[in-house]
């Protein structure tokens, strides 16, 4: 796991909001998926920093 560039900088990709988030905004992540790697954003703070991670662990992740 490690940061990347600011989303700001990766238009190519579909981010999806988690189906947790409310309709008020509040604490949301959004995922992408990447050629490799699954990549995840703060959603209020879109052109923050992103954090990649390996599908693998993001299945792993998705699995516990």
């Amino acid at each position: 796991m490690n940061t990347a560039e600011p989303s700001a900088v990766m238009p190519h990709l579909t981010w999806f909001k988690s189906s947790y988030s409310g309709a008020e905004g509040g604490d949301c992540v959004e995922i992408a998926a990447g050629a490799h790697t699954v990549l995840v954003r703060d959603s209020k703070a879109v052109p923050g920093p992103v954090i990649r991670v390996s599908r693998e662990a993001w299945a792993g992740f998705i699995r516990r």
